[in-house]
């Protein structure tokens, strides 16, 4: 692994369509057209790191779920070139957590190391929890904190997070990652 993949998290959506032969990958980058499709392997590694998967829907959830991930995706708001910011966002892990939004049947959250994940890009500052089980304060992405029954409780500064599960209980450490079950 190298030194990118241990204290940050990139973040990418696949979706296979019932029927499809193969999956599709987006992913939010800081070159050219900032989604991109296909642009690597749906498992794909990021800088020698496997992939971690943080979502799954299958059948009729997915189905149902689908056409508003690609809504979301068609008409994300920071698409056009040069609109990519590495930190506080938007990045991948904003465009992501962005996506989850309009899912929230995803259930799930981005890892603390997701930096960006807080950075609300509709530029509000309090927000419900990606998966509309809470509230999000977010200071531009600088600074935030979150509470809910997925996210658990999280405090964000300047992009280290610390956090606590409840219903998988677990402790976040800043750049480490998750702890627990």
């Amino acid at each position: 692994m190298r030194w990118r993949s241990i204290f940050a998290t990139h973040s990418w959506i696949v979706i296979k369509d019932a029927g499809a032969r193969s999956y599709e990958r987006f992913d939010y980058t800081a070159w050219g057209d900032p989604i991109r499709l296909n642009g690597f392997v749906a498992d794909g590694r990021w800088f020698g790191r496997p992939p971690d998967l943080v979502a799954e829907l299958k059948g009729q959830e997915a189905e149902r779920a689908i056409p508003k991930i690609r809504a979301a995706i068609a008409s994300y708001k920071y698409r056009h070139r040069g609109d990519y910011r590495a930190w506080p966002g938007p990045n991948s892990n904003t465009f992501v957590a962005s996506i989850m939004r309009v899912a929230p049947e995803l259930r799930a959250k981005l890892p603390n190391t997701a930096i960006g994940k807080d950075f609300l890009d509709d530029g509000r500052y309090l927000s419900l929890t990606p998966s509309k089980t809470g509230v999000q304060l977010s200071i531009g992405g600088y600074g935030g904190l979150m509470v809910g029954w997925v996210e658990g409780i999280e405090i964000n500064l300047l992009g280290a997070v610390l956090g606590i599960e409840v219903r998988r209980p677990a402790i976040s450490l800043p750049g480490l990652g998750r702890f627990g079950s």
